[in-house]
This record gives structure tokens, sequence and C-alpha cells, in this order.
């Protein structure tokens, strides 16, 4: 008997990758992101999709509170 093993992919097609951050295909297009080619197809890394994500903001975080915790977290 073969054993199954249940992962998630690492390159994702559009759809799938939209659907991995929780938006529109459209909205993710707008994003930028970088592809990789395998041969004829375009995929969005996974990895690249999670640096993304936590680089964004939490609520209520803005630049000037992020700014004074890098400059505290520098002597600064």
């Amino acid at each position: 008997m073969r054993a199954e093993i249940a992962f998630a992919p690492r390159l994702l097609a559009e759809p799938e990758a939209a659907r991995y951050l929780g938006m529109s295909a459209t909205m993710l297009r707008s994003l930028g992101l970088p592809r990789k080619e395998a041969r004829s197809k375009r995929l969005y890394d996974r990895f690249d999709l999670d640096d993304y994500a936590s680089a964004l903001p939490y609520e209520g975080q803005n630049d000037a509170e992020e700014a004074k915790r890098a400059d505290e977290a520098f002597g600064l």
C-alpha cells in the first residue's frame, strides 16, 4: 500500500496564489509580485507570497510607529 503525502505546493498558479492570500486575481496582478517561469507557465512562489503577507502592517499600525520601533531597535 502506498502512503499519500499531503502538503501545500510551493509554486502556485494565479487563481491559487490569489486564494492563498485571500484576494482576487485582479488585485494579485496589481501588486506586481514576481513570478517564476516553468516552461510556458508563470507561477507564484509561495515563499514570495508569505514575504508579502508578512510585510503588511497590522491594523492600526502606521509608518510613524514602525519608524520609532526601528530607531529604538538600533539605539537611535
